[in-house]
């Protein structure tokens, strides 16, 4: 059920036009502290190449638009 909510989650982001790699599903243990803060650390790494969110551009283009 989770796996069909993500990629249903990942096709509304792609129509929304937010690239659908911003987000991530993965299954990590409690017990893998080493794999979770690998997998956080990939994940971060991987937005920051992506760039600044599509919301916060056309939040920043509004702001300057009203002043």
């Amino acid at each position: 059920m989770t796996v069909k909510r993500i990629a249903f989650m990942q096709k509304l982001l792609e129509f929304s036009g937010i690239d659908s790699q911003r987000l991530l599903l993965k299954w990590v243990s409690s017990a893998e502290g080493p794999r979770f803060a690998q997998v956080v650390t990939d994940f971060v790494e991987k937005i920051r190449k992506l760039g600044p969110s599509p919301l916060s551009v056309r939040k920043t283009e509004k702001h300057e638009k009203i002043a």
